[in-house]
């Protein structure tokens, strides 16, 4: 049963699978872990085998799962069900469900502070974001810290290093609001370009680029300051949305939906170096730990493509559920 609503009392309550980690039909641990897919009008999650790249089984979800993250122990991968208002826990090496969490409204984003204090969500469907203290060893692993009401449609997340402050999108009313995590009370709101959809907050916590879906561009914001102030309106491709850092701290990938293409950026000049071939709409990426094979899932043609960037080629595409979405391995590079 879903936790009651309320304020900063609201708890969301863990809802256990039986027989844990050995439930039926749960793939055991190998050298490689698997690659997970969320099918997003499907309900499941496609599980990978990146040695044979086949779909080796897929998992019942709630309703619309889009992203997923890890938490901060690397025990559970979550992903989160918008449309049913739960996480779906799911260990990440052997692909069993391990426990659903319900009472958590449209969490349609969601990101991890790095001290591991707090979880936020962003509820896409609702207009809100919502900031949660976690508690992984308590019955209710997440508690409500605070529900603050933004402007429509709030999209992606990002959390600075320090676990200062969230910044999150709002893709319909085209505005980007900063809301400091120990208040819980924004700091500031501006607007923005067309459709804003993902962030990327560089290392050093001192430039914001969100991917503009309604336009070309990648816009780049330096917000060490009180307020944000646009540097650059950086030219990536139609449908600017998701992005990966390639895990050497100077580059990052952008993908570029209507284009059909992902662009590597470089983040101390911001100038694209690399543009390589993605069909079907690239929507989210993950980029493995042999620094050169890069997942991104095809939003719509049902498939994950990979790419070799170093030949800069597709090499394969996995047939997957309807509108995949978000893409997940542990056998990643950095993610700075």
């Amino acid at each position: 049963m879903a936790a009651g609503l309320g304020g900063a009392g609201f708890g969301a309550r863990a809802q256990p699978v039986a027989g844990g980690a050995s439930a039926p039909g749960a793939a055991t641990a190998t050298a490689r872990p698997p690659v997970f897919v969320l099918n997003s009008l499907d309900a499941s999650v496609s599980v990978i085998d990146p040695a044979t790249w086949t779909e080796t089984r897929r998992i019942p979800t709630g309703k619309e799962p889009h992203h997923l993250y890890l938490t901060p122990d690397e025990k559970s991968l979550l992903v989160a069900n918008a449309l049913s208002d739960s996480l779906t826990f799911i260990d990440p090496v052997t692909a069993a469900v391990q426990r659903t969490v319900t009472g958590i409204l449209d969490p349609y984003h969601l990101r991890f502070s790095a001290d591991m204090k707090w979880f936020v969500t962003a509820a896409n469907r609702l207009n809100h974001v919502d900031i949660y203290r976690w508690q992984p060893q308590a019955a209710e692993p997440l508690l409500l810290a605070r529900r603050i009401a933004t402007a429509r449609t709030p999209s992606h997340l990002a959390i600075d290093s320090r676990s200062t402050v969230v910044y999150s999108t709002m893709q319909d009313s085209d505005e980007l609001i900063a809301i400091d995590l120990a208040t819980q009370a924004p700091r500031w709101k501006v607007p923005v370009g067309k459709m804003p959809a993902d962030l990327y907050l560089t290392p050093d916590d001192r430039h914001l680029l969100i991917g503009m879906t309604g336009d070309e561009v990648v816009e780049v914001y330096d917000v060490s300051g009180t307020t944000p102030a646009l540097v650059k309106r950086l030219k990536t491709g139609a449908g600017a949305h998701a992005f990966r850092a390639r895990g050497d701290r100077r580059h990052v990938f952008v993908s570029n939906r209507v284009a059909n293409t992902i662009g590597l950026v470089d983040i101390q000049r911001f100038e694209v170096v690399a543009t390589y071939p993605a069909p079907g709409g690239p929507d989210c990426m993950d980029f493995m730990s042999d620094n050169r094979t890069l997942l991104v899932t095809s939003r719509w043609a049902r498939k994950l493509t990979v790419i070799d960037t170093e030949t800069r080629q597709v090499v394969r595409q996995v047939p997957v559920g309807r509108s995949p979405h978000g893409v997940w391995t542990l056998a990643h590079a950095g993610r700075v």
